[in-house]
């Protein structure tokens, strides 16, 4: 546990995310939780402590400078709760909902939403596209969806004035390329994350028709 509070803390410094020592004992109680659940739910890959807080808790909380404003946020296919639970554990003040079809992935969610504390922590189970009524100003995802498939199904949850935050691995050119003409790309930003030896990106969009 030591060591794996040290690496979390290294991380943390490097990235200039100042957490008090209470969010840092959720972070790693979340990783607990996950590896409990794993073996049911099939949550992750990784069995690696060690790899679940470079790929998992701290790739997550690239997303944290881009949420500075943020009033809302809504995870889309959150999973095993991510970027969602680290964001709200870093952000207990931002309203956070985790979206995801699958009931057993859900049951998890709640669940850690429970253990962990986290009363800023919204858990939905549907379809995306059967979302309706409301709205959130920071759509994000990781991994979910190809970016204009994202766009498409997730336009009715935008609020005024809102933009969409997907988390990519390698610049996604081609994708980006299918975007609709709606869509206007605010920036691709290549990020770095500790321990973590692959490449990532945050891709920011909008509606145009909110210039």
């Amino acid at each position: 546990m030591n060591n794996i509070k040290s690496i979390l803390q290294s991380g943390l410094q490097t990235m200039n995310i100042n957490l008090s020592v209470p969010q840092q004992l959720q972070l790693l109680a979340f990783v607990d939780l996950l590896k409990k659940w794993n073996s049911i739910y099939n949550l992750t890959a990784l069995r690696d402590e060690t790899s679940v807080i470079s790929h998992h808790i701290l790739d997550s909380l690239t997303l944290l400078p881009y949420v500075q404003d943020a009033r809302g946020l809504i995870d889309v296919g959150s999973g095993g709760g991510m970027p969602g639970i680290p964001i709200a554990i870093a952000r207990p003040d931002l309203p956070v909902a985790l979206l995801d079809a699958n009931s057993k992935k859900t049951a998890f969610l709640q669940q850690a939403v429970i253990e962990l504390g986290l009363n800023n922590v919204q858990v939905i189970t549907a379809r995306v596209e059967a979302m309706v009524g409301e709205h959130f100003d920071v759509i994000t995802s990781r991994a979910f969806a190809e970016l204009a498939d994202f766009v498409n199904i997730t336009k009715q949850l935008m609020a005024d004035g809102g933009m969409w935050a997907a988390m990519k691995g390698v610049h996604p050119y081609e994708e980006i390329a299918q975007l609709p003409n709606t869509v206007e790309v605010l920036s691709v930003d290549k990020l770095n994350v500790p321990g973590l030896n692959a490449e990532r990106h945050m891709v920011l969009m909008r509606k145009k028709d909110m210039i």
